[in-house]
């Protein structure tokens, strides 16, 4: 009998960052630490995975539905070998048909992007996790409304895939104020103290015992304290929404909290 996969939302760092020297050169060395530790921590190897990254947006829940999808390199001014990367896991037409119908069946417009790419919200991550690349994988855009409340209930519209051994993973930052990180990699000390308010708010909103009063406090996130500090723009966070919709009756827990450029980076889990 297949297992029940969780539902994730994990950090996946900056740009290539795990396949580079960096300054200091441990900086990343806890998120990749967790990564690598991901698959251990599930009940059994997933069946395909199912992808949300803050670096997909469209009119509508949009799914990857390539076969074999290439990798999009949408980064720019990193070392010249971060452009010759490779993870060809394979995509799930299936599982792409699944999420549109699923998705439509709880009132969603939904479309299909036969031809894209991984982007490296999905690739960088997923090359540390699962480097052998041998789990299907699709990935789902973002909404371009970034609506929370939309985004919670699109999850909770996916929650039946995790019984069917798909593992949902929202991948993006619960801090993401560039401008704050920039300054942060030219000295100590120029971090964002206000950053630490906004993830114990979000840590405490995600881990609530009752599923109702969860989904409410993430759905006004923008009103928490240090929340548009933490997010100017809030399409990193958003995953998390999906994975928190996705997740049902589950309670969340912090499974990761590091800190790094500055600022505190937070993973959390599902079930």
């Amino acid at each position: 009998m297949t297992k029940r996969q969780p539902s994730l939302f994990i950090p996946h760092g900056g740009g290539p960052c795990f396949f580079m020297d960096w300054d200091p050169p441990d900086a990343w060395d806890r998120q990749r630490a967790f990564l690598q530790a991901l698959p251990a921590s599930l009940p059994e190897r997933p069946r395909a995975l199912l992808v949300i990254s803050g670096h997909w947006e469209e009119p509508v829940f949009t799914v990857q539905a390539n076969p074999a999808p290439p990798l999009l390199f949408d980064y720019h001014g990193f070392p010249p070998h971060t452009y010759q990367l490779t993870w060809p896991a394979p995509g799930d037409p299936a599982l792409a048909a699944r999420v549109r119908a699923l998705l439509e069946g709880a009132g969603f417009d939904t479309a299909e992007d036969p031809a894209r790419g991984y982007d490296h919200g999905v690739f960088v991550p997923l090359k540390v996790a699962f480097p052998e690349a041998d789990i299907p994988t699709v990935q789902l855009s973002l909404r371009a409304d970034l609506d929370p409340a939309a985004h919670i209930a699109a999850g909770r519209a996916l929650e039946p895939l995790r019984d069917d051994g798909v593992l949902i993973i929202g991948s993006g930052n619960s801090y993401h104020n560039m401008a704050v990180l920039m300054r942060a990699m030219r000295g100590p000390g120029s971090g964002d103290p206000r950053g630490a308010g906004f993830d114990r708010w979000l840590t405490q909103a995600v881990t609530q015992d009752d599923p109702a009063r969860r989904d409410a406090l993430l759905a006004d996130w923008a009103s928490a304290p240090g929340a548009r500090e933490a997010n100017p723009r809030e399409e990193h966070l958003i995953p998390l929404h999906v994975a928190a919709g996705a997740a049902g009756a589950d309670r969340g827990v912090k499974t990761l909290e590091d800190r790094v450029m500055g600022a505190i980076e937070s993973a959390f889990r599902f079930g």
